[in-house]
């Protein structure tokens, strides 16, 4: 059974770039976003981690931790990371976890518990579905899960939005249509009638019966 949005995120113990890490302590009473990937030294994993590094502002303005994963030894991602600043002009100041027994791959359902016990001899190719992201709430429940092929460089900024998304309508019974951003227009869930949605909201917009949009309260 794959792992869902809802479900709690596994907690791991594993040595990273900055020490031994717990997961679930690690993260702390914030967010967190987890993503992995099949290979050191492959070139779409480098332009991502250095993508990662220039928007970790970002995330951190959002109480977003963000943590790197690969199917290689922590000896291997020092060496990566200046790599990574060569290519990218970007230096990774958080932290890269080594899963050189696959274990967190396979506890996140990335790789089949077959795989092996180590990541010696395995090609990116091998390790070709260890390329998703997981974003993870305070209650530590998984909120997204995204898997991308090996040749398609993902999109954070996509996640930036997402985890806008889910924040805003954690605290207000809103929705975000499509292609949704930051100041707009939101959709008010069908939870709440249109005199609760008056006093709430103050005014908003029947689209349909089923669509009402008003204009999108404040995060905090």
């Amino acid at each position: 059974m794959s792992l869902r949005i809802n479900d709690i995120a596994p907690d791991f113990t594993a040595e990273t770039t900055q020490g031994t890490i717990s997961f679930h302590e690690w993260i702390g009473d914030g967010w967190a976003v987890l993503f992995s990937h099949p290979k050191n030294f492959t070139p779409v994993c480098t332009t991502e981690l250095g993508t990662m590094a220039g928007l970790e502002g970002e995330f951190k303005k959002r109480n977003v931790k963000i943590i790197g994963i690969s199917v290689d030894p922590v000896s291997s991602h020092d060496k990566w990371q200046d790599d990574i600043k060569t290519a990218t002009g970007q230096v990774v100041k958080y932290p890269l976890i080594g899963d050189k027994e696959l274990k967190v791959a396979k506890l996140y359902e990335m790789l089949p518990a077959g795989a092996g016990e180590t990541s010696e001899g395995r090609t990116p190719a091998d390790n070709a579905t260890v390329r998703s992201v997981y974003v993870i709430g305070p209650d530590k429940k998984i909120k997204l899960v995204l898997t991308y092929p090996m040749t398609t460089g993902r999109n954070f900024d996509e996640i930036l939005r997402v985890i806008d998304s889910i924040q805003l309508t954690a605290k207000h019974q809103v929705a975000t249509p499509a292609n949704w951003k930051q100041g707009e227009d939101v959709i008010i869930t069908a939870a709440v009638s249109n005199e609760d949605a008056i006093k709430r909201f103050g005014a908003f917009d029947t689209i349909l019966p089923y669509l009402r949009k008003t204009k999108q309260p404040s995060a905090g």
